[in-house]
């Protein structure tokens, strides 16, 4: 049974950075991937893709062909993919059971209301693959009060369209202390409940927000999520490994894949952590590292870093010039580890 992440969401969320990560990171753990690109204007792919729906038809094409525009080609050249969607069978089949990551376009439209990328979806759910929804969104959102309720609104619409297993992921993390102190802990945001608190940092964010059709309308979003009690967000920041991890075992879980995948034997200590579910970061964990403490724990990987390089660069040497002295060295007898055994008459 294979399995597969949609990745989602607006542009500039890092779609393609994530894809590139995250297939970076699973061959890492010995889980073999595979990218399918899903956007017809993204021909400069960060990872190389198993399957490329450029293949089948570009935006370029379709703007010229339809006399259409940048987001009314991408509608059409992801219609023509539902019609040929045997096209997509077709390549799949050729991956076998490999763990797939579909890099999608970013029009929000696809994964709001429009139908086609959400029937594209159901035709490979059909072919048997475990699928996981992954909507990103950049953690600049958190910045702006308005902002943060139109991305609740977001994600709240994309989970009941796509009718899929769901995470929703604040990308980015490790920029978010630059952006400038927050009103709250990163916990309100990520659990997204209690959203009532927000409404006096909404109204200070402009004197627009004062009127009372803009507070009525505020008020009536906040209830329609709290009343829903769906939306939450992962966090991540792409090129830490704990962070990935933590995300990862997420996805398992909602897929499925942690009670069904297995890796082979001679496991690294990211396979074991992913696999056992051994204790990733939870949300105070993340506001500790990447706000709280950040300068403080930089500086402790790039020493651990550095002290990483050195040692390497020490092994190499030792590797090219220090064979012979091994031999001396072990001629000359075994050194006292400092360990005493006392053996009982």
């Amino acid at each position: 049974m294979p399995f597969a992440q949609l990745v989602i969401g607006p542009p500039g969320s890092g779609k393609s950075t994530y894809c590139d990560g995250m297939q970076q990171f699973l061959s890492a753990i010995g889980r073999k991937c595979s990218v399918v690109n899903l956007d017809p204007a993204n021909e400069h792919t960060s990872s190389p893709c198993a399957l490329d729906i450029r293949s089948l038809v570009t935006l370029e094409e379709v703007m010229a062909d339809e006399a259409l525009g940048p987001n009314g080609g991408v509608l059409y050249a992801l219609e023509e993919l539902e019609h040929n969607v045997e096209w997509l069978q077709r390549g799949l089949d050729g991956l076998e059971e490999d763990y797939v990551l579909f890099d999608c376009p970013g029009q929000v439209e696809l994964f709001t209301h429009h139908a086609s990328l959400r029937n594209v979806f159901f035709r490979i759910q059909k072919m048997g693959y475990r699928l996981v929804a992954l909507h990103l969104t950049d953690s600049y959102c958190l910045t702006l009060p308005s902002l943060y309720i139109s991305t609740l609104l977001l994600s709240l619409r994309s989970m009941l369209q796509l009718d899929l297993p769901h995470l929703n992921v604040l990308t980015k993390i490790d920029k978010i202390a630059s952006y400038g102190p927050l009103p709250f802990d990163l916990e309100f945001y990520t659990e997204a409940q209690d959203l009532s608190d927000i409404t006096p940092h909404l109204l200070e964010e402009s004197p627009v927000m004062r009127h009372p059709k803009f507070e009525g309308l505020n008020n009536a979003v906040i209830e329609l999520v709290e009343d829903f009690g769906l939306v939450a967000f992962e966090t991540l920041a792409v090129e830490d490994k704990k962070s990935m991890m933590t995300l990862l075992q997420a996805i398992d879980r909602a897929g499925g894949y942690a009670f069904g995948g297995a890796e082979g034997a001679n496991d690294t200590v990211w396979q074991v952590a992913v696999r056992d579910g051994l204790r990733g970061m939870n949300v105070r964990d993340v506001q500790e590292r990447w706000i709280d403490r950040k300068e403080e724990f930089d500086e402790l990987e790039r020493r651990e870093i550095e002290e990483e390089l050195k040692a390497r660069e020490e092994s190499k040497v030792m590797d090219e010039n220090g064979g012979d002295d091994e031999l001396e060295g072990i001629r000359g007898g075994v050194p006292d580890s400092g360990i005493k055994v006392v053996r009982s008459p």
